[in-house]
């Protein structure tokens, strides 16, 4: 069985693990990565489309010059791209969020089992909740980076206002404002550092244990080596 304190500090990582799992299914689940207000020129007339979105749904709302409301209405994102880039990298944010998700049930898998028991394995230990905290960083990082890429350099937000109105022509500009599903994903960040200071700081304390336990007989006290 592990001791006490070992329990105390892997159920504390495992707590973190379990909270990044959950804060990674809220962002999959939800669609406020970002809010877009887009212009285009239509005949004698503005038309501003308003966008909602996520991964894989949002709503748009367009209005005239006047500031009237025309409609309002659902799409899914999926089916509103043509583009191979935009489609391409949308589907490549989902993959790397899914992936941190598996990464992040691995880590609370980890946590969980050193919480109670001692895994003879060294890869079951410490070892492997830094690299399953630390992939799943990484992916998340990823995906922060690639939703702007795909929104700022691809157009994502011009190609769905088109697929929401006909009769657009000159787009004349765009305002984008991402939202909290895109910046929870900050707080998974800072829930996976956690995890990894956590079994660091225990790790540390273990090893430092271990060595003053291994001290060599020349540091020993002078009485002790005489008797």
């Amino acid at each position: 069985m592990p001791s006490r304190k070992k329990t105390t500090m892997f159920a504390c990582a495992f707590c973190t693990c379990v909270s990044s799992f959950v804060v990674i299914c809220a962002v999959l689940a939800t669609q406020q990565w970002v809010s877009s207000d887009v212009r285009f020129a239509r005949t004698n007339s503005s038309v501003t489309i308003s966008l909602n979105y996520g991964l894989f749904s949002g709503t748009c709302e367009q209005f005239v010059e006047a500031g009237l409301q025309v409609s309002k209405q659902t799409f899914q994102v999926a089916d509103s791209l043509s583009s191979t880039k935009t489609k391409g990298t949308n589907v490549a944010i989902i993959v790397v969020l899914v992936l941190s998700l598996l990464t992040s049930l691995l880590s609370s898998g980890f946590t969980c089992t050193n919480a109670v028991s001692n895994p003879y394995q060294t890869f079951l230990g410490p070892i492997g909740v830094y690299t399953w905290n630390s992939t799943c960083a990484i992916l998340i990082l990823i995906a922060m980076i690639l939703f702007p890429v795909n929104i700022e350099a691809h157009s994502l937000s011009e190609e769905l206002a088109q697929g929401c109105s006909t009769s657009l022509q000159t787009h004349l500009g765009s305002v984008h404002n991402y939202g909290y599903s895109y910046w929870i994903m900050l707080l998974i960040l800072f829930l996976n550092a956690a995890s990894v200071v956590i079994i660091y700081f225990y790790d540390h304390a273990r090893y430092s244990k271990k060595k003053e336990q291994e001290r060599p007989i020349e540091n020993a006290p002078k009485d002790v080596i005489l008797f």
